[in-house]
């Protein structure tokens, strides 16, 4: 039995539990009790930032991951914002649809999410639990970003479609690109979507990261608060 909870009690010592507290619950966790509450709390915490991205206003109304258009199109703003009538409602209307893309995406992302959950060993949850207050999220955008943005690609393309923002960012492109004597601006709108909507996404994790890590009232079941009561 003390063999066997040697890895619980490393685990335990990252989050700030003595080896007195391990003592008082040897008798209901295991190894792989930690790593299973562990996984939890990611699990959680992913599917609360995915919900959180997901809904309306999800991504327009956070100031943090609002997606605003590229840098290169600043001189765009410039020039079409001061068109009477169109310019700042056309300007608007795309970064409202750009953001609408990102929320109509986020979904995408859950089962993905999950999956590199289910896979942390042992030796990774201590590594996870041992580093910074964003190490879980590290470690899942660098085991799922591909496969994310992949996800992502077609929905955002499909809702940049549906919602009219490449409709009206060809028009405002258009609008640009016709003024002699400039240089076009012709950005992949898709694919600066989709990595700002990364972007947001894991954001958004890290933040439900944190609150787990340092708050007991985002340590939803009993599990996680046995595990992580003494942090």
């Amino acid at each position: 039995m003390k063999k066997a909870l040697f890895p619980i009690i490393v685990i335990f010592s990252f989050v700030g539990l003595s080896l007195t507290s391990c003592e008082i619950i040897e008798d209901f966790l295991s190894s792989g009790d930690a790593t299973e509450a562990l996984k939890e709390a990611l699990r959680v915490g992913s599917d609360t930032a995915v919900t959180s991205g997901s809904k309306l206003d999800g991504y327009f109304a956070n100031q943090a991951i609002k997606i605003l258009l590229p840098e290169e199109a600043q001189v765009i703003v410039s020039a079409v914002g001061s068109v009477p009538g169109i310019g700042q409602p056309l300007i608007d209307e795309v970064i409202l649809k750009l953001n609408r893309a990102a929320e109509n995406a986020a979904p995408q992302a859950l089962d993905i999410l999950v999956g590199a959950i289910t896979n942390i060993t042992i030796t990774d949850a201590i590594g996870i639990v041992n580093g910074d207050r964003d190490a879980a999220t590290v470690y899942l955008r660098s085991a799922t970003e591909q496969q994310i943005s992949t996800a992502f690609r077609p929905h955002i393309e499909t809702s940049l479609e549906t919602v009219g923002a490449q409709q009206a960012w060809g028009q405002m492109t258009g609008i640009y690109n016709a003024v002699p004597f400039v240089d076009d601006v012709n950005t992949d709108l898709a694919a600066y979507t989709t990595d700002k909507a990364l972007d947001g996404l894991f954001h958004l994790v890290a933040e439900e990261e944190g609150k787990i890590r340092e708050d007991p009232v985002h340590r939803v079941s009993e599990i996680l608060q046995q595990v992580f009561g003494g942090n």
